[in-house]
Formats: C-alpha cells, structure tokens, sequence
C-alpha cells in the first residue's frame, strides 16, 4: 500500500522542502510518542470508530440532520458548506501542491490500525479539515451548538493520530484551513444576527392594549426551571424583582404543577389580574390554555431552548417581555384546539406534527438523561436516518402513506416542510405540509431543514424530493386518523411536547384540529 505513494515523488520531496526540518523531526517524536502511549483497549476502539464514522462527512451529516431537526437549519448549512469547501481544498489542492508520505502502518499499535489504509497524500488532513470547517462553520451562525460540535472536531482531528493515519503537521494543516475556509464564508455571508433578521410573525391587525403590568401588583409568574436545561440563561429572578417587584413567583415542581399553581391562585382573596409563565414551548402552550380558560392576559417569557412562541410574538428576552407588560402593548393571537380521541381539547400555539420529527423526539427523549439533550439530538440524527419508515394516516378521510404531517397554526412560510414556528399572529385557518413517502428517507430528513429558495437550488441538484412531494392544504379544521405500525402507537408532537400515548379508537388515534382565531391576548412589542 505505500507504493502509491511513489507515484508522486516530486510531490513527496515538496513536501519536505517546504516544511522545516524541525517540524518533520517533531512530528516523528509526536507519533512515537503517541503509539507508545498506553491508552485503554476502550479508548483506542472508541477513537477508531470515531475516525471512521468520519469517512466522507458521515458524522457531520448526521450531526447537521440533528441541527436541521432542533431548529438551527441555518447552522446546519453553514457546516455543510464549509466542510464541502474544506474538504475540497484539502483533496483536490493541497494533496496534489505538498502531498507526502503518511507514517508507517507498521508502527501503529495493532488495535489501533485501520482496516484499510488510507493511500491519498498525507498533506494536509481531509479529516481535520472538514471537521474544521463544519464545527467552525457552525459555531459562526450559533456559538451555543458550535461549544458542543468543537470538542467532536477535535477528537475526530486527533483519533487520525491515535490510528497512525497522519503526522501532526498534517492535523495542524487540516485544521487551520478548515477553521481558515469557514471565516472566509463568513466574509462572503456574514451571519445572521436576530437583530438584523427579526424573527416575529406578522402582526398586521393583532395589536391590542391590554392592562399595564406595572410593578406587578397581580401578576402571577409561574417559573420552570426544567425548560431549557440544554442552554445556559441567567436566573431570571433577579430581573423579576427588579422589573415586577410586587409580582408573586412560584416554582413548578412535580407536586405543584403549573395548573395546581395557577388555580390555587385563582380561589385566594387576591386573585391574578395576568398569568405570566417563563419556561419553553411547552410550558407557554400550557399556559395559554389556562390564560384561556379564566379570560386572563399572558406574559410568556422565553425560558426554553427554543422559545418559538415568544420569538413569533417579537420577544427575545424577558426583559423585553416585561417591559411590554408594563406598559400595555399586547397582541391578540389565534391558535389551535387539538383534541386527541374523546380527551378534553388542548390549546396549540405553533404546530403539530407526525412523522419523521416525532420519531426523532422520541428517538432522543430516550438517551437524553444520558448523553444530554444535543448529543442525544444527533445520536437520534442518526438512529432515524437508519431505521426511519414511511407512516400511513388519513387527513379528512383521505388515506396517504406519508414522511411526515405538520401542521401550523395560521399560514407558514411557503416552501417550507418543517413548519416549527408559525408565521401569522392573526390565525384563522391550519396549514398543512404533507410529505408523501415518494423518495429516500435521507430526502425525505433533509427537507425538514430549508426554506423556498434553497430547496429550490437542492432539488435541482436531486438532493431533496421533488416539489410534487410536498402537498399544502389550507383548512379551517381538519380530522388525522393515524392506524398503528406493527401493533405500536406512532406519536405525535405539539408545541415541542411528545405524545406518545394518545387514546386508541380500535387500530388508530384520531386527532380533531380547528382554528380559534383572537382566542388569546399576550404581551408582546
């Protein structure tokens, strides 16, 4: 296998000419250094499969399917892109301009070896760069994701040594141009920056003026410290009794949960005058629907890794929040009543979904406790990429064999499958995305991610379904029966909430949508 290498000999003796002696003389101690290290049998098995489950991008890919299905598509991208840009530059230039020679198999401890060798010139490092390039990549479009994928890059650069593949000249060199070609990218696109990029809906026709808050004589704030454990936020009690002094705060706890809370508080001698609830997705959902039911104003506050809701309404923080409240800017907002079978109805406030993105959920929901939610996020990546089956429902009575169903509340972006976070404000009508089960599962996962345009360029280039796929029905209600799959429940999910459960009708659930339009009024700029 090291023959090939002497097809290029001029490419091995540039190689040498242009690294310094000392770095070649370095590079051997680092190696004999490394293959006499007495790492455990564990370890040198972990890292060579790790190194392998980077062989053309596959880890990455699978990470980025991750990142597409919680939310950061732009993220994904971004990582995606600089790691085809790296890996190209690193193969197709820089082997051919340095090549060289990569350390001797012979060396390499025996558990450690590769089952096949690889035979390209040794610099720089495919590996290292495209590792690079994606977790830098997406570190730039989101730091928070990016402090996970880094440590994952890095292992990925240094189990190259650990199996013999490259010198550490090699690594250096992969990961500088990595690193090198994603800040270029972010030269040419810069990053979008939530201020430059509102992510609200519209509020044409929602504004409304509602009770000032003021120093938060009646307001009742329900706090879920549990929501978005997976992102690190300040405690927000400070900001409370700075902004709402005379607020009462409570804590949800598994014996006072949200409802216990708030109808406790609705049967004292003082009742609330406004609901308030800082927590994720579920949490504000949760607290609509109590807000609903005593005809109460709600100040929701982002507490979740995601926070669809409150981002929809133009909120980013609480203080943002809090500062509407005190001054009585509000919208009026329509959301959804699902009722699962012959179960009360719920209030839904962003979307519901079957299919692939439920599966997913359930997938990571299992290995969170673990692993932790973004590891077990790509862990889920890529146990649905392998396993993931189309599903059989019926959308007003209609039979489809499908990918996936969302279902948004009021009109969502046209072009979109995923519709995660609604659009509209004012919504009177459910928009549903129906992917049919008419391609790959690998199409069908990565049309969750991209909105009109870059699907558009994705499925010229066949690597989404064809626009044909994805039907779009606008209704102001609609009945989804979904029948079992080998005798199991498949779930469901709304408002990031996973419903693995829903009451059975014989072989199948039925769920009953129907738009409420102006059923909830909540503070918001």
């Amino acid at each position: 296998m090291r023959l090939g290498r002497l097809r290029h000999p001029i490419l091995t003796h540039r190689r040498a000419e242009v690294l310094p002696a000392w770095v070649r003389r370095g590079d051997r101690a680092v190696n004999r250094w490394i293959n006499a290290s007495a790492a455990g049998r564990g370890l040198d098995l972990g890292l060579r499969r790790l190194s392998r489950a980077a062989d053309r991008g596959r880890l990455w890919f699978a990470i980025a399917a991750a990142l597409v299905i919680i939310g950061k598509p732009r993220a994904a991208l971004r990582g995606v892109l600089s790691l085809a840009a790296s890996s190209a530059v690193a193969n197709l230039l820089g082997k051919h301009l340095f090549g060289g020679p990569r350390p001797l198999w012979a060396e390499v401890p025996e558990r450690r070896q590769l089952r096949r060798y690889p035979t390209s010139a040794s610099f720089p490092s495919g590996h290292s760069a495209s590792a690079a390039g994606f977790a830098v990549g997406v570190a730039i479009e989101s730091p928070v994701v990016g402090a996970v994928v880094v440590p994952i890059a890095a292992a990925v650069a240094y189990s190259r040594l650990h199996v013999g593949a490259h010198w550490a000249s090699d690594v250096a060199g992969g990961v500088l141009l990595g690193a090198g070609v994603a800040a270029a990218g972010a030269v040419i696109v810069p990053p979008r920056r939530p201020a430059d990029h509102p992510e609200g809906a519209s509020t044409t026709d929602v504004r409304a003026t509602l009770p000032d808050a003021g120093d938060g004589a009646g307001v009742l704030i329900v706090l879920n410290e549990k929501a978005g454990t997976s992102v690190v936020r300040p405690d927000p009690r400070p900001v409370f009794a700075e902004l709402l002094p005379d607020a009462r705060v409570a804590e949800m706890t598994p014996d006072m949960p949200m409802d216990r809370i708030v109808r406790e508080a609705a049967a004292s001698d003082h009742p609330p005058r406004v609901l308030a609830v800082y927590g994720g997705d579920g949490s504000v959902s949760r607290m609509a629907e109590i807000a609903r039911d005593l005809s109460l104003p709600m100040l929701a506050m982002p507490g979740g890794t995601f926070n669809h809701f409150v981002r929809a309404i133009g909120v980013e923080t609480p203080i943002a929040a809090i500062e509407a409240a005190r001054t009585g800017r509000g919208v009026r907002v329509g959301v959804a009543s699902l009722q699962a079978g012959d179960a009360a109805p719920i209030t839904v406030l962003n979307t519901i979904s079957v299919g692939i993105y439920p599966d997913f959920v359930a997938e990571r929901v299992r290995r969170q406790d673990r692993w932790g939610k973004w590891v077990a996020a790509v862990i889920a990546a890529a146990v649905v990429l392998r396993t993931a089956r189309p599903i059989m429902i019926e959308v007003d009575g209609e039979p489809m064999r499908v990918w996936s169903l969302f279902i948004s509340i009021g009109q969502n972006a046209p072009g979109r499958v995923s519709t995660m976070q609604r659009r509209s404000l004012n919504a009177d009508e459910l928009d549903l995305r129906i992917l049919h089960a008419r391609g790959s599962r690998l199409r069908a996962f990565g049309s969750l991610a991209f909105g009109r345009k870059t699907a558009a360029v994705l499925r010229a280039l066949h690597l989404l379904p064809p626009a044909s796929d994805v039907q779009r029905l606008l209704v102001d209600q609609a009945t989804v029966a979904v029948p079992l799959r080998d005798g199991r429940v498949v779930p469901y999910a709304h408002d990031g909430e996973l419903e693995e459960t829903p009451p059975l009708d014989g072989d199948h659930y039925v769920l009953h949508l129907a738009a409420v339009p102006d059923a909830l009024e909540v503070y918001g700029p």
